[in-house]
């Protein structure tokens, strides 16, 4: 049974039970992430004893804001439609991730998924084939750079990717400024305190591997087909990393079902979970045969 057959077989009422969205579970969902990294960001900030240790757990919470920013581009963490597009544009600012543009380079990735020619998460590009490129990939310095890209091209050049529509180009480039303005003003403050670094500069960069590793779970080793069922994983993990990533690592039920919150994917996986094709136990499984899969490559 593929996505569309499973989805069309959901008796009408759980389906309805299933999108149902929830600003209050959104917000709860939120706060408690607020939570953590304003304790992360104090402690390195008043310097409390063994504070370099939370460098890296600031970064992997910076980073990891993708996964809501991801949530927003389809309008379900919260159930109040603005409040969606509000938090998309805020948490977006410290991965430099255009929230706007991102929304329709996302979800012609759904359109898409795996395809090699036209999904935009793959460029037209395989996934990392050998040893070298999995660790220039892991490093997050392709994502730097593109992103820095798309920043450039929204806001002086042109902006004609075939899915970001028209109406929009407007709202991109203003975003776009906006955003490198942010970026100016805030390597200037460098200038007078190095607490931006140590609160958000080091720590991006050192938590970007861990979220690189997180996304090419997603749909790295699954078949180019259209079924969502086999195209993306579920991987089994712990509720740490399930909070984090608001429950994404539920991937194939939410490709399968874009439409569903992310409160309501671990129901959902209650009916997909016999049908899925993709699926690994942990993290550390997928890297394991991720690594088995790539090429040997010499680094000499």
């Amino acid at each position: 049974m593929d996505h569309r057959a499973l989805i069309a077989s959901l008796p009408p009422e759980a389906k309805d039970q299933l999108q149902r969205r929830s600003d209050a579970a959104g917000m709860r969902h939120l706060l408690g992430y607020l939570v953590l990294l304003s304790a992360t960001s104090a402690g390195i900030a008043w310097r409390v004893p063994l504070w370099p240790a939370l460098i890296l757990p600031q970064g992997v919470l910076l980073v990891f804001l993708f996964t809501l920013s991801h949530e927003c581009t389809h309008k379900t963490p919260f159930k109040t439609g603005w409040l969606n597009d509000a938090v998309g544009h805020l948490v977006s600012v410290p991965i430099a991730l255009p929230f706007t543009w991102f929304r329709y380079f996302h979800l012609a990735h759904h359109k898409w998924t795996n395809h090699p020619e036209k999904d935009p998460e793959l460029g037209g590009k395989p996934r990392p084939q050998d040893r070298l490129s999995l660790l220039i990939y892991l490093s997050g310095w392709p994502y730097w750079k593109g992103m820095a890209l798309v920043l450039y091209q929204n806001a002086f050049g042109r902006i004609d990717a075939p899915y970001l529509p028209a109406r929009q180009h407007t709202a991109m480039r203003a975003e776009a400024r906006l955003l490198l303005i942010l970026y100016v003003v805030a390597a200037l403050s460098l200038l007078l305190s190095p607490l931006l670094f140590w609160l958000w500069i080091l720590p991006v960069l050192l938590g970007q591997p861990f979220l690189r590793l997180y996304l090419l779970a997603e749909h790295g080793l699954c078949p180019p087909v259209a079924n969502m069922l086999e195209n993306s994983r579920t991987t089994f993990t712990n509720r740490i990393v399930r909070f984090v990533a608001w429950n994404m690592p539920y991937h194939a039920e939410h490709h399968a079902f874009p439409n569903v919150p992310f409160h309501q994917l671990p129901a959902l996986h209650g009916w997909t979970r016999d049908h899925l094709k993709s699926t690994s136990d942990g993290y550390s499984q997928f890297t394991s045969n991720y690594v088995r899969s790539v090429k040997r490559q010499s680094f000499s």
